[in-house]
């Protein structure tokens, strides 16, 4: 599609990395979401002016230094977060899709004991930082979509079976790889602006479940939130796995494509 994209990092050694000089997009280095001002830079650099749409898939680096993590989380994963949303209500973005992780709200669901929880949380409580910061986006005005993932594994890892999309609070264990996770996320940031209506089970891997109505989803309609897992990874065939029916699959959670 024919769009204006930044791709903003926190270095050109992580720019290189993710061959980021292979996207037509115009790269923004030296991101500090913890800097307000490096935000508001990173956001007046695209081509035209700043975006009418904003993807977040910002995440501490945990490191060695486990007195540390909570102080990385909170700075990264929380604060952050909510200064890229402040700085898009301030410049104008409309639309804002923010990469989270499922059990988040685990605490609320009954799976604050869960393995998923226990070990997920254990890297510097990120998951109650990350709620905290799912929650500051929803009461910012903007328009949203949460994208929840499993456990993420890199690319070129074999995937276990196709992405299922759950709804909020019903995924409690799962993996999926990046890759994947990138296709979806960007089939929400292209559908905010009206530049995809492919029907979501044309996308790779797909699974919508048999005798499930599938929407075109041409359009960014309402603010919700989806978790994405992928079919044989999570535990259980009920105390962790998605318990809509045939794959698990919640088509309520796609009235944004509606």
């Amino acid at each position: 599609p024919d769009v204006n994209l930044i791709a903003a990092c926190r270095s050109a050694t992580k720019a290189a990395e993710l061959k980021l000089n292979e996207t037509g997009a115009t790269i923004v280095e030296n991101l500090d979401v913890t800097d307000v001002n490096s935000i508001k830079r990173a956001l007046k650099a695209a081509p035209g002016g700043v975006p009418t749409t904003v993807v977040c898939a910002t995440g501490f680096v945990p490191g060695w230094n486990v007195l540390k993590m909570g102080e990385l989380a909170h700075a990264v994963d929380n604060v952050g977060t909510k200064n890229l949303v402040d700085a898009c209500v301030e410049l104008g973005v409309k639309n804002f899709v923010l990469v989270s992780s499922i059990l988040t709200n685990g605490r609320a669901i009954g799976q604050e004991k869960s393995p998923g929880f226990v070990i997920t949380n254990a890297f510097g409580g990120v998951l109650d930082e990350k709620l905290e910061a799912e929650l500051y986006l929803r009461k910012s005005g903007l328009r949203y979509a949460i994208v929840r993932p499993g456990g993420l594994k890199d690319a070129g890892v074999e995937p276990a079976g196709p992405i299922v999309l759950a709804a909020e609070d019903s995924a409690f264990s799962g993996e999926i790889g990046r890759d994947r996770v990138a296709e979806v996320v960007a089939e929400y940031a292209l559908r905010t602006v009206g530049l995809s209506a492919i029907p979501m089970n044309d996308m790779p891997g797909m699974s919508m479940g048999a005798g499930e109505k599938v929407h075109t989803m041409d359009g960014f309609k309402e603010n919700h939130v989806v978790e994405i897992i992928e079919k044989t990874s999570c535990i259980g065939d009920g105390d962790g796995c998605p318990s809509s029916p045939a794959l698990g699959v919640d088509t309520s959670a796609l009235k944004a494509f509606a």
